[in-house]
């Protein structure tokens, strides 16, 4: 199997948790599996969670074929958000880390029929899980000039918003906006000037963010994540200021209600040999937790 998404600041990670053999550690994201596949060869034990079957089988077959004995790991098809739910109640207290990649991966980028990227021509989509019932064409199509200049704005930070909100307005009273490239060439058109990223970036994120609620899933699962460490490690990698702001945040009620310490007064980030390797990794932050014996 080649082609595999690249973990983001993954020896950062490894140098700051502890991974002990025959110890349990939870990969909330887990995608390609490349987080787990290197706490496995360490004798670590993984339960692995995403919402995306075809990654659950992917990880599964790479953990396999790389000689991993299959009663090492536990891959379970779920949202994060359910994470107190995907995990066997016994598991409370006994898990010595927990880490989050909230970034796409490059499967579900390069996969065109799953509609997360501008580069590629495919259906609107952007659900990470496939059950998830609203697709991003249904919020292009039904969301007012207000809620789309709202959403824009508040998930995607564009300062075009207003714009584009009016584009997508005209262009769907023609016909409705169907697919990643009509969706792109209508902001393109709309643009003012050319920045360093594509015109589309910002509203494709906003999106994706809406679809698959992802900042309110942070904030639910997070708690639930603590509860479930023994004196353990949360570690989470995320890739745009919203989510890294709200890391940051819960991470600091934690400690303020005395549940443990902050590892990372600022987050880490990459070094310019990992961005060079992988300029994905480009915006990636890792904060990490610590919790306290007893809390």
């Amino acid at each position: 199997m080649q082609g595999f998404h690249e973990p983001v600041l993954l020896k950062e990670i490894l140098e700051r948790v502890e991974i002990e053999k025959g110890e349990t550690y939870i990969d909330c994201t887990l995608g390609d599996g490349g987080y787990s596949l290197e706490i496995l060869k360490r004798g670590g034990r993984i339960i692995g969670i995403d919402v995306d079957p075809k990654a659950i089988e992917r990880a599964r077959e790479r953990f396999l074929e790389e000689g991993i004995n299959g009663s090492q790991f536990e891959l379970i098809q779920g949202n994060f958000s359910e994470l107190d739910n995907l995990v066997k109640a016994e598991m409370q207290g006994r898990v010595k880390a927990i880490l989050f990649d909230l970034g796409v991966s490059t499967l579900q980028l390069k996969t065109p029929d799953r509609g997360f990227s501008f580069s590629n021509p495919g259906p609107l989509d952007m659900r990470m899980d496939p059950s998830l019932g609203v697709k991003a064409a249904d919020l292009v199509n039904a969301g007012t000039r207000k809620e789309l200049d709202e959403l824009f704005t508040k998930y995607g930070e564009e300062k075009f918003s207003f714009r584009f909100s009016q584009a997508i307005i005209r262009q769907r009273e023609i016909k409705p906006i169907e697919t990643t490239q009509e969706l792109a060439k209508i902001l393109e058109k709309a643009a003012v000037g050319r920045g360093k990223i594509h015109p589309a970036t910002k509203v494709f994120q906003a999106l994706r963010i809406a679809v698959n609620d992802e900042l309110g899933v942070i904030e639910t699962v997070l708690p639930k994540a603590l509860k479930l460490l023994d004196t353990g490690f949360l570690a989470v990698v995320s890739f745009h200021s919203l989510e890294d702001r709200i890391v940051k945040n819960i991470f600091k009620e934690f400690e303020k209600d005395g549940k443990g310490k902050i590892l990372t007064k600022k987050p880490i980030v990459p070094a310019e040999e990992e961005i060079l390797k992988n300029p994905a990794s480009r915006s990636g932050k890792l904060r990490i937790f610590q919790k306290n014996e007893g809390n």
